[in-house]
C-alpha cells in the first residue's frame, strides 16, 4: 500500500495497547504519516522508550498508563488527550490477549471472564470515552483489531472467539452511531488470523508464516483507515488473512 507521508498531518491519533506486539509498528506508521500520537499501555518506561524511537518532537507525543477496564480512568485519558491537543481524530484499539486451547465442554468459564474484560470492556470503554471527540473531529476514526475466530470459531477457542465477535459487533454499532450523526466519523474492524513481526521472521527464517499477516501491513492499513482516502469506509470488516 502506497501512503502519503503527510496523510495524517495535523491529526491526533490515540493508540490503546501501544506496547503490544503490533503497537510499536502502528505508532511508528502513524507518527511517520505526520500525526500527533497519544499512547497508553501498562508500562510507562516502555512507552517512553517507544516515544523516543518515533523521532518526533515531544509536543507531538503523549504517554500515559491507563487501566482501560476502568471506564472512569478511560474517560479521564480521553479528556486529557483532548485537552492537551485540542481534539482527537482517531482511536486505534490494539489491546489483545488470548485464553484457549481446551475443548468447549471442559474449558474454564473463567477464560470468558478474562476475555470479556480484556477484549470487550476495553473496546466499550474506549469507544464511549472518545465518542464525542471523534464526532466533533469532522474526520474521526475508530478501528480495532478483529480476529478470524470471530466468524470461524474453533471449539478450543470458544471464549476468545466469542469475545472477539462481541467486540467487533460493538464496533459495527459504533459505526452505525457515527453514520446517524453524519459528522464524518467512521468505525471499522481490521481482522487477522495472527500477526508476524520482522523479528519473528528473522528468528525463524525457514518458517512460512503462511496464515500470518505482517505487522507493517496491518499498520499501513490502519493509517489508511485514518486518512481522508478512507472517509467513505464505515462499518466494514477488512480481512488481512495471510500474506
Amino acid at each position: 500500500m502506497t501512503l502519503d507521508s503527510r496523510a495524517l498531518a495535523g491529526r491526533t491519533i490515540a493508540i490503546a495497547g501501544a506496547n503490544g506486539s503490533l503497537g510499536p509498528y502502528v505508532a511508528r506508521a502513524v507518527a511517520g504519516a505526520g500525526a500527533t500520537v497519544a499512547m497508553t499501555d501498562r508500562d510507562l518506561p516502555a512507552l517512553e522508550i517507544l516515544a523516543a524511537e518515533l523521532g518526533v518532537p515531544a509536543e507531538r507525543v503523549d504517554c500515559q498508563v491507563v487501566d482501560l477496564m476502568d471506564e472512569v480512568a478511560t474517560r479521564r485519558w480521553a479528556a486529557s488527550v483532548r485537552s492537551r491537543f485540542g481534539g482527537v481524530d482517531g482511536v486505534l484499539h490494539l489491546v489483545g490477549g488470548w485464553r484457549g486451547g481446551k475443548p468447549l465442554a471442559s474449558a474454564p468459564l473463567g477464560d470468558w471472564d478474562d476475555m470479556a474484560n480484556l477484549l470487550v470492556r476495553t473496546v466499550q470503554h474506549t469507544s464511549r470515552a472518545f465518542h464525542d471527540a471523534l464526532n466533533d473531529s469532522g474526520c474521526g476514526r475508530f478501528a480495532m483489531i478483529g480476529a478470524r475466530q470471530a466468524v470461524a470459531p474453533s471449539h478450543t477457542n470458544a471464549a476468545y472467539a466469542a469475545a472477539k465477535a462481541a467486540a467487533e459487533t460493538w464496533t459495527y454499532a459504533l459505526a452505525d452511531a457515527f453514520a446517524e450523526a453524519d459528522h464524518g466519523a467512521t468505525a471499522n474492524v481490521v481482522a487477522i488470523n495472527a500477526l508476524v513481526t520482522p523479528e519473528q521472521r528473522t528468528a525463524e527464517p525457514d518458517k512460512s508464516f503462511k496464515t500470518f499477516t505482517d505487522a507493517e501491513d496491518i499498520a499501513d492499513t490502519l493509517v489508511w483507515l485514518c486518512s481522508d482516502a478512507a472517509g467513505k469506509v464505515n462499518g466494514q470488516r477488512i480481512e488481512l488473512y495471510g500474506r
